[in-house]
């Protein structure tokens, strides 16, 4: 088949021009639904499918299979058995590549997950599962270009932060529906660990959905629960139906403010050890998530989930994973340890891969995956109301004198920000994008390599920070009308931080990356009510950096 764009295809797209349409497949996610079973008869896939970490000529499939009425998630009970698999060219499966069985059982919780080899580059594949004559949903996937290609074009969705107590995830609905992505990128908390007595909507804490469990999850049947749970909501069924997803986890996987000795979130007297809880987040995450930890589909064979996808000559794609090697949090800026070069976000290890794979790229563009803000960001002189509204949001980042104290994120750990940032000036590594998640806010901004000397000490690259999909940002937490008080704080955050461009503290939703040889362009979609199921969406704003400028400026319209 040929690639979705031909080789040497130069595409129309600058920072002030739409990029053009990219043409998919005609697919329907939703269409593409299970029927319900007969009656007395129980559902057999009722999570979906699922795809993820495409490469060349193999990706990732997921399932789980609900052989009896007794093999529910996390239930420990059923049978061993054995599922069949398809991959075809077109989406009725009549053109069948691929094809294998695959057994699961109680041990892993009936989830099912390989890896689909042989496969072609640049070309869209369909899939299902079959257990004894029950058929899962058909799902789509995508493999990456060749690493030589000369890739004219990339599309990219993505997302962080979705409570399912909070709201309805229309936003992955939306991005399930727009057909004219190539993937789409988890940074992290795709579920929460909290139980039902709060943590929901807004400053009431309204809980629009239960979760499941009701009580917060620390057992390995606790996390299995609440990610099957997730997996049965319709909207995300259809987002990974429709597309790979490629994910990293943040805290909430675990629990909140992790890091690799304990949690905010986790107390030893009354819960037991962090390292036995972790293991069994990590464990549920690798049966539930189309990922590969260590880079393969086994379980028990490690918990390394940092890794690099490449899109042939255009970008690569480095995702990390800043909470199992981080070092505890400081309780504020004011603390000097912050800047400690014994202390660290990323750990050695990693932190020496993600330099060395940006020295070694050979690919235009390059993309890092980055749970936590690593912009810098110092706010002076809020109004008490606003530092406290800011501490919620940023759970306790900021003190009530409005004095930066952001130490969850990278400027918690400064000594490997400067280290990297400096790696990057050094090495002459241009076009470096980040993309991050975890703040709940929509944000734009250059990296200035010496922040107290912006803008005439140059920059490392630039940031993209998607809204939440459904978790609570400043509006919420403050339970005031949109682009009120918010907009006042958006204006003292961008005066305290002429590198940040942009800065959305009250919408919710998603962001699309449209990658070219010429620029990369962000933009922001915003949903509307998250308590409506059926919530519209609508664009916010788009901004873009050319090539080798690494500078952000606004554009006026969304990719088409």
């Amino acid at each position: 088949m040929k690639p979705l764009i031909p080789r040497r295809t130069v595409l129309a797209a600058s920072a002030g021009v739409a990029g053009s349409a990219t043409v998919l497949p005609t697919f329907d996610p939703a269409a593409g639904a299970a029927a319900a079973p007969p009656r007395g008869r129980h559902p057999v896939f009722p999570h979906g499918v699922a795809s993820g970490d495409p490469g060349p000529t193999a990706v990732v499939l997921w399932t789980r299979v609900t052989p009896t009425p007794r093999s529910s998630p996390g239930s420990g009970h059923g049978p061993r058995v054995t599922v069949r698999w398809e991959v075809a060219q077109d989406p009725r499966m009549r053109h069948v590549v691929r094809r294998g069985r695959s057994a699961t059982g109680p041990g892993r919780d009936h989830t099912v997950k390989l890896t689909v080899t042989g496969l072609a580059p640049s070309t869209w594949y369909y899939y299902r599962f079959t257990y004894e004559g029950h058929r899962s949903r058909v799902g789509r996937t995508r493999t990456t270009p060749a690493a030589d290609e000369e890739t004219e074009h990339l599309r990219l969705g993505f997302v962080s932060c979705a409570n399912l107590q909070a709201g309805w995830f229309s936003a992955y609905r939306h991005l399930a529906a727009r057909n004219d992505l190539h993937a789409v990128v988890h940074l992290g908390d795709y579920l929460y660990e909290y139980g039902s007595d709060g943590h929901g909507m807004g400053a009431d804490d309204v809980v629009v959905r239960p979760h499941e469990p009701a009580h917060e999850i620390l057992g390995l049947a606790d996390y299995r629960r609440r990610h099957a749970q997730y997996k049965r909501d319709r909207d995300l069924q259809d987002l990974h139906a429709a597309y790979p997803m490629i994910a990293t986890w943040d805290d909430h996987e675990s629990a909140n403010d992790a890091w690799r000795g304990g949690a905010a979130n986790h107390s030893p007297a009354e819960e037991g050890g962090w390292r036995r809880r972790r293991a069994r987040a990590h464990r549920a995450y690798d049966e539930w998530m189309p990922a590969r930890l260590n880079g393969s589909v086994r379980l028990r064979d490690g918990t390394r989930l940092f890794r690099t996808l490449r899109f042939g000559t255009l970008a690569d794609l480095s995702m990390l994973d800043l909470r199992t090697y981080r070092d505890e949090q400081v309780a504020d800026l004011t603390d000097t340890s912050v800047d400690d070069p014994d202390r660290t976000i990323t750990g050695s290890a990693q932190l020496g891969w993600l330099k060395d794979s940006l020295s070694t790229s050979r690919s235009r563009w390059k993309l890092v995956g980055n749970p936590v803000l690593i912009a810098p960001l110092s706010l002076g002189g809020l109004p008490p109301e606003a530092a406290a509204a800011l501490n919620r949001l940023l759970e306790g980042a900021v003190s009530a004198d409005g004095v930066p104290l952001n130490t969850d994120a990278w400027d918690g750990y400064t000594h490997d920000r400067r280290d990297l940032f400096d790696h990057i000036a050094a090495e002459r590594i241009d076009d470096v994008v980040f993309l991050t998640g975890d703040i709940h806010t929509g944000l734009a901004a250059e990296l200035p390599l010496a922040k107290g000397t912006y803008p005439l000490g140059g920059n490392v690259g630039v940031e993209f920070v998607c809204a939440s999909v459904t978790s609570n940002n400043f509006k919420d937490d403050t339970d005031t009308p949109p682009h009120t008080t918010s907009d006042v704080i958006a204006a003292a955050l961008r005066a305290s931080n002429p590198h940040y461009r942009y800065a959305n503290l009250d919408d919710h939703g998603y962001c699309v990356l449209d990658v070219t040889p010429e620029r990369v362009q962000c933009d922001w979609w915003v949903i509307g009510d998250r308590a409506q199921r059926r919530s519209g969406i609508r664009h916010h704003a788009s901004y873009a950096v050319h090539a080798g400028s690494a500078q952000l400026s606004s554009v006026r319209d969304p990719v088409t």
